[in-house]
C-alpha cells in the first residue's frame, strides 16, 4: 500500500474584528498544494461530528478547517455551549461572516493550499454558508446542506439575522450545491422551491438535489434521522462538486 498520513490539530485564528477564535484543521501530510475547504458547524455546536467531517476532507485530499462560531460563549461540552448560543438568539450574521472570513483568509495564507477554497455548512451552517457566499467573493464554491431559514417568515426578523438570506441571492458569488431531504420542515420542500426560484431568477450557477425518505440532518450518523443511502449519494455529489471547482 502507498504511504498515507494526515495532520490534524487545534489552533487559533483571527475572526471577526481580529478577535482570536478556536478552530480545528486537518490536511494530508506533504507539501501539497491541496484545495481548501472551510466548514461552518451547525446549531448543535462545534463538536465531534465536525472534527470528523474535517478529517474526512483531509482523507480525500483537502486542507480543511472548521472554526468555532461559539468561541466567545466559553468552553464546555458542545451541547451546553450550543444551549447558551440558542438562548442568546444564535450568532449575528455580521460576526459569522467575520469569523468565516478569518478561516478563509487563514487557509489562503497557507503554503500548502492551491489557491482555491470552498465552503460547506449544514443546518444553520448551511444558511450561514449561503449568506457568506452572497456577501463575499473570496470563495470558489459553496455547499449548502439543508440550510434552515434561508427563507424566513415575515415575523422572523431577529436582530442578529435581520435580512432573510433569500433576499441576498443576487450577490451569490460562486457555484452552489444544495442537498435537501423531502421530509424536512426546515427547510420545507416549498421553501426549497422558493430558494431555487430565486436562484433561477438571478441566473446563478447552482445544482439542488432532493432526497425522498430523508428529513433534516440525514448525514448525522449518530442521530435517528440518519439515512445511509442518501448520505452516501450526497457525499459523492459533494466530492464531485468540489473536485470540479477546487482541484482544477
Amino acid at each position: 500500500m502507498a504511504y498515507e498520513s494526515m495532520i490534524a490539530e487545534s489552533l487559533t485564528i483571527n475572526g471577526h474584528n481580529n478577535e482570536p477564535i478556536s478552530a480545528y484543521q486537518a490536511r494530508p501530510m506533504g507539501p501539497g498544494p491541496f484545495p481548501g475547504v472551510v466548514l461552518i458547524h451547525h446549531l448543535p455546536g462545534w463538536g465531534e461530528f465536525y472534527r470528523e467531517m474535517t478529517r474526512k476532507f483531509a482523507h480525500h485530499g483537502y486542507a480543511a478547517v472548521s472554526h468555532n462560531l461559539y468561541h466567545r460563549l466559553g468552553e464546555g461540552h458542545p451541547d451546553d455551549v450550543a444551549a447558551k448560543a440558542r438562548a442568546e438568539g444564535g450568532v449575528a450574521d455580521d460576526q459569522m461572516v467575520g469569523d468565516t472570513h478569518g478561516a478563509v483568509a487563514w487557509l489562503r495564507a497557507q503554503p500548502f493550499v492551491n489557491g482555491k477554497v470552498g465552503l460547506i455548512g449544514s443546518c444553520s451552517g448551511g444558511r450561514q454558508a449561503f449568506v457568506y457566499a452572497c456577501q463575499r467573493n473570496d470563495i470558489d464554491a459553496v455547499v449548502e446542506l439543508w440550510g434552515g431559514r434561508v427563507v424566513q417568515a415575515e415575523d422572523d426578523r431577529p436582530a442578529k439575522q435581520p435580512v432573510p438570506p433569500i433576499e441576498m441571492t443576487r450577490g451569490l458569488s460562486c457555484p452552489l450545491l444544495g442537498l435537501f431531504g423531502n421530509e424536512d420542515r426546515a427547510p420545507s420542500p416549498e421553501q426549497v422551491d422558493q430558494h431555487e426560484a430565486e436562484l433561477k431568477k438571478h441566473g446563478k450557477d447552482y445544482a439542488f438535489h432532493r432526497y425522498d425518505g430523508a428529513g433534516h440532518g440525514f448525514f448525522y450518523y449518530h442521530r435517528p434521522m440518519y439515512r445511509v443511502e442518501q448520505t452516501l449519494d450526497g457525499w459523492e455529489k459533494i466530492f464531485a462538486f468540489f473536485g470540479k471547482h477546487l482541484k482544477g
